[in-house]
């Protein structure tokens, strides 16, 4: 019997956190209530917070769970096989299904400006972002790349950068990008034109 109520009760939870997930681009996130998110979700409103402390955790959560999938999601782009330079390609195509103005394009732009006055929010959207990182940086690690904790966070920049653009209008071509980005790879580590040596 509890069993059945426990899945019950993630069930509901699922519920509410993908009604979030649909709310916030819809109506911005200070335009999601209570109300609102209870009726999306089909549950009654006290429902929200007998699983939530509040509808701020909630969203939070919502949002962070979203940028984990979505990470996970470029994450098994990657062939471990692959030299980095083609793994960067393969990480770009992953996201060519995100245009910036599609509704997960337009959560991450809602999160990132709301955790600007939330840092709850701020610190569990840079935990994903540095996660995944870390992981990269290993991946880039285990082939070679020089300077793999700098050249992950370059990699993850300009992915971020990419849709923020889309959603603007402002996007350069991805394969332009990725070119750019490959030969990043390929010589990374490697000493600038006219750099002078380390001192022995």
């Amino acid at each position: 019997m509890g069993s059945a109520a426990a899945d019950r009760g993630r069930v509901v939870r699922q519920k509410l956190l993908g009604a979030a997930v649909e709310l916030i681009p819809e109506r911005g996130w200070a335009g999601v209530s209570t109300r609102v998110l209870a009726e999306r979700a089909g549950v009654n409103p006290s429902v929200v917070h007998y699983h939530f402390s509040s509808l701020r955790e909630l969203m939070n959560e919502a949002v962070a769970g979203l940028m984990r999938r979505g990470m996970a999601e470029f994450e098994s782009a990657f062939d471990e096989t692959a030299p980095p330079a083609e793994a960067v390609r393969t990480m770009f195509a992953s996201v060519e299904g995100y245009t910036g103005d599609d509704p997960t394009s337009l959560v991450f732009v809602e999160a990132y400006l709301a955790a600007t006055r939330d840092e709850e929010l701020r610190e569990r959207i840079r935990g994903e972002i540095e996660g995944f990182s870390h992981r990269l940086s290993a991946l880039l690690a285990r082939n070679g790349v020089p300077a793999p904790e700098v050249t992950a966070a370059v990699l993850g920049g300009a992915l971020d950068g990419l849709l923020l653009h889309r959603g603007l209008g402002a996007g350069q071509d991805t394969e332009q990008i990725v070119e750019v980005l490959r030969r990043l790879v390929d010589r990374a580590g490697a000493p600038a034109r006219g750099a002078l040596p380390d001192n022995p």
